[in-house]
């Protein structure tokens, strides 16, 4: 990832249980190509990980989803987990954020689990994803063509199935960000 988006600005929208390694990477990586992270919660204060079979770490939250605005960024990631996608597409707050972000055009990356979210603020139907192989027919009879791919795009919208595709992941979603807004990535 040799092509620097200085000046970007990128919301991770994460609660308690989020898979660990899916936002601390995609944080790193896209600290690296200068772009401004800020992690989005329905938590005030730090949101603790899960790290592979147990608790991680905790990570500090940057804004709270009540304060957060999909205005003040250029695409939104989504890490996975269990807990976490399960408490977010419970969350109207948070749907109305991805939703938003999906209305605009704008870039989003979602991984492992967390394309619940995006089947519950229903912007799945007609599109082609990946995720955790658990998560497929969730996403098919909601409407998304299911592939079993590293990286899958789908006009700025880009999924990944497990952390072992976080290279690609992350790789992709900078590609994405670079290009900006996308007029078929629509809610």
């Amino acid at each position: 990832m040799s092509q620097q988006v200085d000046g970007k600005r990128v919301a991770i929208l994460a609660t308690h249980g989020f898979e660990e390694s899916e936002l601390a990477v995609p944080k790193a990586k896209l600290d690296a190509q200068g772009i401004t992270v800020d992690v989005v919660s329905p938590e005030t204060r730090g949101i603790r990980a899960w790290a592979e079979s147990d608790w991680g770490e905790t990570y500090e939250v940057d804004k709270s989803l009540d304060e957060a605005n999909s205005t003040d960024y250029h695409a939104l990631v989504l890490p996975g987990g269990l807990f976490n996608p399960d408490a977010l597409r419970q969350d109207e707050r948070a749907l109305a954020l991805v939703r938003h972000f999906f209305e605009a055009g704008k870039p989003v990356g979602a991984i492992c689990h967390a394309p619940w979210i995006l089947i519950n603020a229903e912007v799945v139907e007609g599109r082609t994803l990946t995720s955790y192989p658990s998560v497929r027919k969730d996403l098919e009879n909601a409407g998304a063509h299911w592939v079993d791919e590293r990286v899958v795009v789908d006009n700025g919208l880009v999924t990944s199935r497990t952390p072992k595709d976080l290279d690609a992941f992350c790789h992709t979603l900078v590609e994405e960000i670079h290009e900006g807004r996308h007029a078929g990535q629509t809610a």
